[in-house]
């Protein structure tokens, strides 16, 4: 960030009275720009005893698969933007049945949350961002093609028919932070 979006000043990096961190600042208007994690809302759709997985049409990791998920809007519940995101990236309509996993990315300033979801009938599709939509069963998923490691984790959890919710961290190695849950 270069310039005040309000009153074009330049911008500099400081600490704001008051605070404890560096933040982007105006200060011809002493306004603050913070500059917080991002929030991905998704959900584990299942449909008798499959899980509903959607391969990217876009980057990053295009090609992989993953559940549906994406980051949430202002102004809507961790709640909508996971059905929001199932719907646009699977055409699937799901009953939401509890938060699953919530899962932080700090290297990448990104909180993950996963809802458990039932998928009343095995109708979807691929969305604009989606290459293609299945259903597999536990021992069809393509592990090896899973596009990040909070998806990876909270199908690792599910299968091995731990409740949740869970919560843990995920390191820059792709390491799971000991001391979850």
């Amino acid at each position: 960030m270069k310039y005040c979006s309000q009153c074009r000043a330049d911008i500099t990096w400081a600490i704001p009275a008051g605070d404890n961190r560096h933040r982007n600042m105006c200060t011809a208007c002493d306004i603050i720009f913070y500059d917080n994690p991002r929030i991905v809302a998704g959900t584990l759709p299942v449909y008798q005893s499959k899980i509903l997985l959607c391969k990217r049409a876009i980057s990053p990791r295009k090609g992989y698969w993953t559940l549906p998920a994406g980051f949430m809007e202002n102004g809507e519940s961790t709640e909508h933007a996971a059905l929001r995101e199932t719907q646009e990236e699977a055409n699937a309509t799901v009953k939401l049945n509890g938060l699953y996993s919530v899962i932080t990315v700090p290297h990448i300033s990104q909180v993950h949350m996963f809802f458990l979801a039932e998928l009343p009938t095995p109708e979807y599709s691929s969305g604009e961002e989606s290459l293609e939509v299945e259903l597999f069963s536990p021992e069809d998923i393509p592990w090896d093609e899973i596009a990040f490691p909070t998806v990876t984790e909270t199908l690792r959890l599910f299968l091995a028919n731990q409740p949740g919710p869970h919560v843990f961290n995920i390191t820059p190695d792709m390491a799971i932070d000991a001391g979850h849950d």
